[in-house]
């Protein structure tokens, strides 16, 4: 089993050798975040199987079933040595072995929290214990957690960069079959795109604020180019991602800006380009969803989640369509058509649909330009039209 320091101890009893279960302690299962640091116990089947009797020796499953017991685990990050593999699977299996722990991150705690970890009696003072070295460096001088305490989950969650991402999608590749289809897509996009001539601009915004009627409208008066995120060529794979952990679902749709971003590149030496959601949605959403409560309980204002990729190409405009809850609402029961889990999720939380909306407020660099979607297509069509001959030159 897995110790406090993420260091695999020797533990056999009969079970294990029969191939029953296994209990691990490692830094990064047990948790809805797979990348944060845990204690919690995860069980893992050494050789997974619905009924309660005892194994029989020499059985073997099915691929993948090992992989399905374990599905809640960030895959792991090298193959498994010869004494660790499970009984009777050696070649089927490869167990999620943990990283080394993170290195410690500065605190503002200070001697206080330091003093009680080091505290008589304190299980981390324990003769043997890698902590108190790591307490005591909590509290030295200027030692800072990076980001504000509300931002953590979301920087966890989020991809900051494409070279990020990759290393995401790489690590559950072997798992997930379309991961390693998306990063065949990536590696074919050059690093850094750069936009052409043309005007780049993105309409953001909730679920029935009129992006698709907008959108296609702009198209057609400026003679454009219309391109949607995720792209189609990845598309397919959403329900495939949207069942996985959230840093795996997040790094999927973080990849889809990135491929986006090589089409926008080509496409803006031709054409003006209009775009269905970009980067500012996979933030917000990923925001909204990290951080539980109110709008108040959102990162401050000016926090790095809400900044732009530096290596993601950049909009010239961003367009933040909104209508009232009331009228959204109206829209999507006209669809008639089945609402997706996000879709559910707005219409049954108003608070969620707050963060999201306002998360989409507080992004910079560039930020969103605010745009009431409720009054008349035409009316809507000829405030974004005035909009864009402002801020972009054809």
């Amino acid at each position: 089993m897995w110790n406090g320091a993420g260091v695999l101890r020797r533990s056999e009893d009969s079970a294990t050798r029969a191939g029953g279960n296994v209990t691990l302690c490692c830094w990064r299962a047990g948790r809805r975040d797979p990348e944060a640091g845990s204690f919690q116990a995860v069980i893992a089947g050494a050789h997974p199987r619905t009924g309660t009797g005892p194994l029989q020796p020499g059985a073997t499953g099915r691929g993948g079933e090992g992989r399905r017991a374990f599905r809640g685990a960030v895959p792991c990050s090298g193959p498994v040595p010869a004494d660790r593999r499970f009984p009777g699977r050696p070649s089927h299996f490869r167990f999620p072995l943990a990283p080394p722990p993170p290195a410690p991150l500065r605190s503002a705690a200070g001697p206080a929290f330091s003093s009680r970890l080091s505290a008589p009696g304190s299980r981390l003072s324990a003769p043997g214990s890698r902590l108190p070295a790591f307490s005591s460096r909590l509290s030295a001088p200027g030692f800072l957690l990076p980001g504000s305490p509300r931002s953590r989950p979301v920087v966890r969650a989020l991809p900051p960069s494409g070279s990020a991402l990759r290393q995401r999608l790489r690590q559950c590749a072997e798992r997930i079959p379309e991961a390693e289809a998306v990063l065949d897509l990536l590696e074919k996009c050059p690093g850094h795109q750069k936009k052409g001539g043309f005007p780049v601009i993105v309409f953001e915004g909730l679920d029935a604020t009129g992006k698709t009627t907008v959108t296609q409208a702009v198209k057609d008066t400026l003679n454009g180019v219309l391109l949607r995120s995720p792209p189609a060529c990845i598309s397919q794979w959403r329900t495939v991602f949207d069942d996985e952990p959230t840093p795996i679902k997040r790094a999927f749709y973080a990849a889809g800006n990135y491929i986006l971003a090589s089409e926008i590149a080509k496409a803006s030496t031709q054409a003006p380009v209009i775009i269905d959601r970009y980067w500012h949605s996979t933030a917000a959403y990923t925001i909204a969803t990290e951080t539980s409560g109110k709008v108040q309980d959102l990162p401050p204002a000016q926090d790095e989640v809400y900044q732009w990729p530096e290596d993601l190409l950049k909009p010239d405009l961003v367009l933040l369509l909104t209508v009232d809850p009331e009228e959204r609402v109206r829209r999507l029961q006209h669809r008639g058509l089945e609402k997706t889990k996000e879709e559910a999720e707005l219409e049954a939380n108003s608070l969620f649909r707050q963060r999201v909306e306002e998360s989409y407020r507080r992004m910079v660099n560039p930020a969103c330009q605010e745009v009431d979607a409720s009054p008349s297509k035409e009316e809507v069509l000829k405030t974004v039209l005035q909009l864009i001959k402002k801020h972009c030159a054809f």
